[in-house]
């Protein structure tokens, strides 16, 4: 496993000022908890209160615009999201592909907007179920990801990529450990080609699809599953960490 667990709670489109007591619980626990890196992405009404509040845990964005700035009504910089405390940004999920008609291009260059505004990258990929039932899980997700990737020098650095099988995304349903390790294993080496094999091996990969406390345990102690990208799960202190527990307690 590439340095500690990392767990990511994306809180989508929920959380008023009322959350920043979740928030506060969850820095609070991360405090307690250091064998687990632990962030958060609220909307982007609350990056910057959530930033304000915390002192463990990492603040970032669940999305950003390609330009810099610009006639772009209702959207959000890299740099702005950066300047409002940001330290990451999640691209390329699939409600935004799906609900927002995103290419793999438009994901590519707001990463590399991203980069250049400083911020690290979770870049998301995943296949639907009538994709996985066709037998072509592995090919989608390896031809969506790399036309994902930014082609910044040095990107390697700064970049996690989160496997989140749209099927499992909200339903309850989680992939099997089976399906994971193979999907994750073939996401490894697909990085390893491309970034190198010492640059390769270090990049974190999440599971992220109904990731709850109860199989928390099972799905971090798989190979190459380096942390969680969580859902629903992180807009609860108690049960975000007790999946980043779990994560602590795989890695000893």
């Amino acid at each position: 496993m590439a340095e500690r667990p990392y767990i990511v709670g994306n809180w989508k489109m929920h959380g008023t000022r009322a959350m920043l007591s979740e928030a506060r619980a969850i820095d609070r626990a991360a405090q307690r908890h250091m064998k687990v890196e632990v962030a958060v992405a609220p909307p982007f009404t609350l990056i910057h209160a959530v930033h304000r509040e915390v002192e463990q845990i990492a603040v970032g964005a669940q999305d950003c615009h390609k330009a810099d700035a610009g006639a772009h009504t209702g959207d959000v910089s890299a740099s702005m999201v950066a300047d409002a405390g940001a330290k990451f940004v999640i691209l390329g999920h699939s409600e935004r592909r799906e609900n927002h008609a995103e290419q793999d291009a438009d994901v590519r260059a707001k990463a590399e907007a991203a980069l250049e505004a400083g911020l690290n990258l979770i870049i998301c990929c995943g296949e639907s179920a009538e994709t996985r039932d066709k037998g072509k899980a592995e090919a989608f997700v390896m031809k969506q990801l790399r036309a994902s990737l930014p082609e910044l020098e040095n990107a390697a650095e700064q970049l996690t990529v989160a496997y989140e099988p749209i099927w499992a995304i909200g339903t309850g349903n989680t992939a099997s450990p089976d399906d994971v390790l193979a999907m994750h294993a073939t996401i490894r080496s697909m990085l390893c080609e491309i970034y190198g094999e010492e640059a390769g091996p270090a990049i974190r990969i999440l599971y992220g699809g109904s990731v709850k406390p109860e199989n928390a345990r099972e799905l971090m102690a798989l190979e190459n599953v380096d942390g969680a990208l969580v859902g629903g799960a992180s807009l609860s202190a108690d049960s975000f960490m007790g999946i980043a527990l779990a994560a602590a307690e795989t890695s000893d």
